[in-house]
Order: C-alpha cells, then sequence, then structure tokens
C-alpha cells in the first residue's frame, strides 16, 4: 500500500500545473479513444493490464511482454464522414526485460471549399493530422510498473501546418491477490516545435488518476477514472450566460450545484464482463459525466455520455465493437481487429505435410 501512496503523494505535486480543456489547445486529437474498448468504456482504460496493445497508447505503464508480435488496426466511423483510428505494434526484448509499442494515431476531416472574403469558391482543400508514437514499459517491482510515450505531432489545415512533440508518463499498482489495480497518468507534456502561424499555443496537458477492482465471484472489473487532476473546474464558461460559471454552494437554474455537478464531471465510470476461461468474450460499458453535460440540450434527455460494446475472439484475430453516445444527433462507431503473428508461426510448426 506504500506504492498507492506514493502515487498519489506525486499526483498532489503534479496538481499545480495550468491546463486546458476545450477547445483551448492544439492537437486535440491525440486524445481520441485509440481503440473501440476505449470507447465502449467511456473514453478512457489507464487500470488494465493485459495483451491488448492498444492499451498502450493512452497509458505507457501498461506496456507488457503478452502484448509481443501483436498488431492492432482500429477505425472509428465519426460524424461528418470525419474518420480517425489507430494502428499498433507491441514487441518485449527479453534481455532488457522491456516492453515496447509503436504506433500511429490519424485523424481525416475529409474536404473542403476553398472561398475568398465574397464566399467565391476557388478551389478546395484538405484537412487531416497524424501522431507517431513510440512508446516503453518496464516493471520497476513486481507490483508496480512504469512506462513513458513519445509523441510526434503532424497537423495539416490546408496551407497551414504545425508540428509538436509530446510525452506521456505513468505509474501502475497492480495487487493481483486483492485484485486491485491504481494508475497514475501525466499525458501530453510538451509543446510545438513549429506553429501555424506565429503564435504558439497550448497542449492538452492532463494528469489522470484510476482505480479498478476485478470482482471475487463475478467475471467483471469495475474501473474509476478521475481525468484533469490538475485543474478543478472544468465548466464550460458560457460567455451569453449571465451567471458565473462556477459558484460553491449556490444553486443554478435547473436546481444544480455547480461544485457537485463540476466534480462529478472529471469521473469515468465503466465495467467489463469477461466471459470465458481465457476470456474471449466480453461486455462493455461505461459512463463519461463530462461528455453528458457538455453535450446535453436543455429540456431534453439524451444518453449522451453513455457507452457500450462487445469484444470477441475467433481463431486467431480479435475482434472488438464499440459505440459511443455523443449527443441527440447520433454516435460514433468504431472497430478493431488484432492478432498475435507468433499464433502463425505456431500454426505453421505444428502443421502435418500431406502423404505423396
Amino acid at each position: 500500500m506504500n506504492k498507492i501512496y506514493a502515487l498519489i503523494i506525486f499526483s498532489i505535486l503534479v496538481t499545480g500545473a495550468q491546463a486546458q480543456v476545450g477547445g483551448n489547445s492544439v492537437f486535440q486529437f491525440a486524445n481520441m479513444e485509440a481503440s473501440p474498448r476505449i470507447t465502449a468504456l467511456g473514453g478512457n482504460l489507464i487500470t488494465v493490464k493485459d495483451d491488448d496493445v492498444s492499451l498502450a497508447y493512452h497509458n505507457p505503464a501498461a506496456t507488457n511482454s503478452s502484448m509481443h508480435q501483436t498488431i492492432a488496426f482500429n477505425h472509428n466511423f465519426h460524424f461528418a464522414d470525419v474518420s480517425n483510428g489507430y494502428l499498433a505494434y507491441g514487441h518485449h526484448v527479453d534481455q532488457w526485460k522491456t516492453s515496447f509499442h509503436a504506433g500511429l494515431q490519424y485523424i481525416n476531416y475529409g474536404d473542403f471549399e476553398r472561398t475568398d472574403v465574397t464566399g467565391v469558391v476557388d478551389g478546395n482543400f484538405s484537412a487531416a493530422e497524424y501522431a507517431f508514437t513510440l512508446g516503453a514499459g518496464y516493471e520497476l517491482y513486481e507490483k508496480l510498473s512504469v512506462g513513458a510515450n513519445l509523441k510526434y505531432i503532424s497537423s495539416n489545415f490546408e496551407n497551414f501546418t504545425s508540428t509538436g512533440l509530446l510525452g506521456d508518463v505513468s505509474a501502475m499498482y497492480i495487487d493481483t491477490a486483492r485484485r486491485f489495480t491504481a494508475t497514475l497518468l501525466v499525458r501530453n507534456l510538451g509543446g510545438q516545435l513549429s506553429t501555424y502561424h506565429e503564435t504558439k499555443e497550448n497542449v492538452p496537458y492532463e494528469t489522470q488518476f484510476g482505480i479498478s477492482t476485478r470482482l471475487k465471484h463475478l467475471p467483471f472489473r469495475l474501473s474509476i477514472i478521475y481525468h484533469n487532476l490538475n485543474r478543478f473546474d472544468i465548466r464550460y464558461d458560457d460567455p451569453n450566460s449571465e451567471e458565473p460559471t462556477f459558484i460553491i454552494g449556490e444553486n443554478q437554474g435547473d436546481g444544480e450545484i455547480p461544485w457537485i455537478d463540476n466534480l462529478a464531471r472529471h469521473f469515468i465510470i465503466n465495467g467489463e464482463f469477461l466471459f470465458g476461461k481465457k476470456e474471449n468474450f466480453r461486455l462493455r460499458m461505461g459512463y463519461n459525466h463530462f461528455r453528458h453535460r457538455e453535450s446535453r440540450i436543455n429540456n431534453l434527455r439524451s444518453f449522451a455520455g453513455f457507452s457500450f460494446g462487445v469484444g470477441f475472439k475467433i481463431n486467431r484475430f480479435r475482434v472488438d465493437f464499440g459505440r459511443g453516445l455523443w449527443h441527440l444527433a447520433g454516435g460514433m462507431n468504431h472497430f478493431s481487429i488484432a492478432t498475435n503473428i507468433r499464433e502463425f508461426k505456431k500454426t505453421n510448426k505444428t502443421a502435418v505435410l500431406p502423404e505423396d
């Protein structure tokens, strides 16, 4: 338990840094879900360490030897023909006792019409962003793992381009006897290498802390994640509102107490059922209160902020689907397929040649 206290103390030390949310920083696409499993679990999963190589993008301390030679392709069909995805590969170097992963996160915003100040069309242009990621995970002690990611960002909007270098560091405490996990993550340390114009902008720095527990008599894992640990007030500051956004202990027009609502926005709660001896069939669900509140429409109820999904293994391939509900207008569908190269090698070794 002393290691958990060390994680909490470290989290207090980093909470003094400033953060930006929403549209106040560049390279926001780097925070998008890397896989449908993460989409189905409310947009965040930093408390699990298994053979899913896509988890390493969000939490480098989760990188481990079971990801060795695993390849995963994830694609997300977003709104308005926007699409994004993540291609990942894991590799373990036994002599260094270190596991590595590499990946490419991409988002394509589609084609746009270029117009002059009078609205006359004079051509087309495209917009896209990429994040090339290299990370490593190392088991420092029996129950404590650490990891780091380095992400090179390339952002292109018509003739405006920007590059950046971001880093993630994390520590993960796992007590298998008690079925308990705790993770501290610092994301997107760094900045722009080159700017779109002349102004250097902020990057989406963030600190997160999460815990999870696996139930003893039920194949179910519950995770609770607190995001934006470095900034408490993450409510949207509406310039058209006549009332202040954040008032401690005072009710707003809809009957809410702002500081309680603001606190709730930091939490993501999710659960995953793991069926079968090898956990080859999984059902997932999650709730993100921040998304629910930011996407709401007054006087209309919606399931924005909720998500669900399923994962299963067929032969040598693992297939996952996740659906995230963002708004009354609809949600997004996320798909992935993953396999391990070693399983194909085993098949070749055990194959029997036909007789002449």
